[in-house]
C-alpha cells in the first residue's frame, strides 16, 4: 500500500512546502512593508523645518518642510482622478524661493477651473518632499499644447519649467490659491497588500493538503476494493 500512496504524499509535501514557503515569503514582505510605513509616517508626523537644497530622494523623501516663495504663474497641469478632492488637475507649479525656483505641487485644480488665473504673490508654504515617478511604459506623452499631463516625473517637468529637480506637495499656504485644494501626501495611496497574498498562500497550501488526503483515501480505498 505504501508504494500506492508515495507518489500523491510526496506530491502533496512538495506542493505544500512550496505553498507555504511562498506564504512565509509574504510575511516577510509585510513586515518590511510595514517598517517602511512606519518610518514614513514617523517623517509626516514631524514638524517642518526650513527647506534646504541639501536633501536627496534616499534620505529626505516623505520630509515635511516650510518655505517662503512666489509662484510665477508658470505651472504644469496633470489629469487625475480618485483623489480625496475629486477629478480634476494637479497643479505644478514653478515657485522661486530664496535658494532658487523649485516645483511645488500645489493640489487639485477642478476640471472647469483650468483657464483660472494663478495667484502670483509671496505664500509661505508647508509641504512634504517628494519626487514622484508616475510615469510607466503606458502613460501618454503629455499634450504640450493643452498643457495637460499624465503623471508626475520630477526631473521631467523640472526640466520644462526650469528649475531644480526638487519638489514639495504642498499641504498648506499662506495665503492659499482659492483655485486649488491641497492633496497632502499620506501613506493611504501605498500599496499593502502582503497580508492578502500571504492568506491566500496560507489557504492554498490547506486545499493542496486536503486534496493530497482526498487522493491518498481514494487510493487505498481502491486497494481495499
Amino acid at each position: 500500500m505504501l508504494r500506492k500512496i508515495l507518489f500523491p504524499l510526496i506530491l502533496g509535501v512538495a506542493g505544500c512546502g512550496v505553498l507555504i514557503s511562498l506564504g512565509l515569503w509574504q510575511v516577510e514582505r509585510l513586515a518590511w512593508k510595514e517598517e517602511i510605513l512606519a518610518e514614513i509616517n514617523s517623517r509626516l508626523a514631524a514638524d517642518p523645518t526650513p527647506l534646504s537644497f541639501n536633501v536627496n530622494e534616499e534620505n529626505d523623501e516623505y520630509t515635511r518642510v516650510t518655505l517662503t516663495g512666489i509662484p510665477t504663474g508658470d505651472e504644469l497641469h496633470v489629469l487625475v482622478s480618485g483623489t480625496s478632492a475629486g477629478t480634476g488637475y494637479r497643479v505644478i507649479s514653478k515657485v522661486q524661493t530664496s535658494l532658487g525656483a523649485i516645483l511645488v505641487d500645489q493640489g487639485l485644480l477642478p476640471l472647469e477651473a483650468k483657464d483660472a488665473p494663478p495667484l502670483v504673490t509671496p505664500m509661505q508654504i508647508t509641504g512634504t518632499l517628494l519626487w514622484p515617478d508616475d510615469q510607466n511604459d503606458s502613460t501618454p506623452e503629455p499634450d504640450l499644447a493643452e498643457n495637460i499631463w499624465f503623471a508626475r516625473n520630477t526631473a521631467t517637468m523640472a526640466a520644462a519649467l526650469d528649475t531644480e529637480p526638487l519638489m514639495v506637495v504642498s499641504t498648506s499656504a499662506d495665503p492659499a490659491d482659492p483655485r486649488i485644494t491641497p492633496l497632502p501626501v499620506d501613506t493611504a495611496d501605498i500599496k499593502n497588500d502582503h497580508f492578502e497574498y500571504a492568506a491566500t498562500w496560507f489557504l492554498l497550501a490547506l486545499v493542496w493538503a486536503i486534496m493530497t488526503l482526498f487522493l491518498i483515501l481514494r487510493t487505498t480505498k481502491a486497494k481495499d476494493a
